[in-house]
């Protein structure tokens, strides 16, 4: 399975927030990007593009329930948006969330492969090259890639031998 590392600075993400039962993620987290994709319009404009006009990324970031971005526990909260650019003000019913800088073990997948190549990840790929994961994962779909594709971002560093 093909991993690679990225160190990505800061970014920020609006998006529509929800919290919820870990267990239950597959029930609320699809609202979330529903009602995200409806009202898109009203964040279009903050949107980060590229050169040609191009959305540069969709996240579903998660964060623990204090919104310190670590690992979700049995609750956690999930962020279905988009990176917008840094001084953006999130409109009313958005949350505006400033990712921390992290280097990221980065693995694709889709919507099928998701729960299998997360577990690869975390009980295999992680433990196995000497790192530890430091933070919440996040998804990134790339608006070129095909519907349904997305990325695996792991907040990682490394593990040093005493």
């Amino acid at each position: 399975m093909e991993v690679h590392i990225e160190e990505k600075q800061s970014f920020t993400v609006i998006g529509k927030m929800g919290q919820g039962l870990s267990s239950k993620s597959t029930e609320w987290i699809p609202k979330l990007w529903q009602e995200a994709n409806q009202n898109f319009s009203e964040i279009s404009n903050l949107a980060k593009k590229d050169s040609a006009g191009n959305l540069i990324g969709i996240w579903g970031a998660m964060s623990d329930v204090s919104e310190r971005f670590e690992r979700w526990t049995e609750q956690g909260k999930y962020l279905a948006g988009c990176e917008v650019l840094d001084d953006s003000v999130a409109p009313n019913g958005w949350t505006k969330w400033v990712i921390p800088s992290y280097k990221f073990a980065v693995m694709k997948c889709n919507q099928n492969t998701y729960r299998d190549k997360f577990k690869y990840m975390v009980n295999e790929y992680i433990p196995n090259h000497n790192y530890s994961i430091v933070g919440a994962v996040h998804e990134y779909y790339n608006p070129f890639e095909e519907i349904g594709d997305l990325n695996l971002y792991f907040p990682i560093e490394r593990i040093y031998d005493k």
